[in-house]
């Protein structure tokens, strides 16, 4: 899992704080951004493995960027897991149908978080 280059995308600083922290501690290379638009740059600038993505972003949500990405044959095949505070089933649903690879809801666990990147990132893998 060495050499992972994950990119977060989240506008509660303390959140992407913690999040760069653990990750870099499980040996990933992390890019941590606040807007989808700061992502969507950072995606045509960087290499990508996974995306971690929140759903309520200032202007353009994680939602809608997932559904672009997934419109766009650059990033398609792009594993996105989505960092949420919403809880509720429809919302779960929804994503699920837009294209995201996993849900995870807010408050998480760190640990959690790295186990289902791993999970996503082996599926994907294996896939291709």
């Amino acid at each position: 899992m060495s050499n992972l280059n994950i990119l977060v995308v989240d506008d509660e600083d303390d959140i992407r704080e913690m999040l760069l922290m653990v990750l870099n501690n499980a040996g990933m290379n992390v890019i941590a951004v606040s807007t989808a638009e700061q992502a969507q740059k950072s995606l045509e600038e960087a290499e990508v493995d996974l995306l971690v993505l929140d759903w309520m972003l200032p202007g353009i949500s994680g939602i809608e960027m997932t559904r672009r990405l997934k419109m766009d044959p650059r990033y398609n095949a792009l594993p996105i897991i989505l960092l949420t505070a919403r809880v509720e089933k429809t919302d779960r649903i929804r994503a699920f149908e837009v294209g995201v690879n996993d849900y995870i809801t807010k408050p998480f666990s760190p640990k959690d978080l790295i186990i289902r990147i791993k999970s996503v990132i082996n599926i994907s893998e294996n896939l291709n």
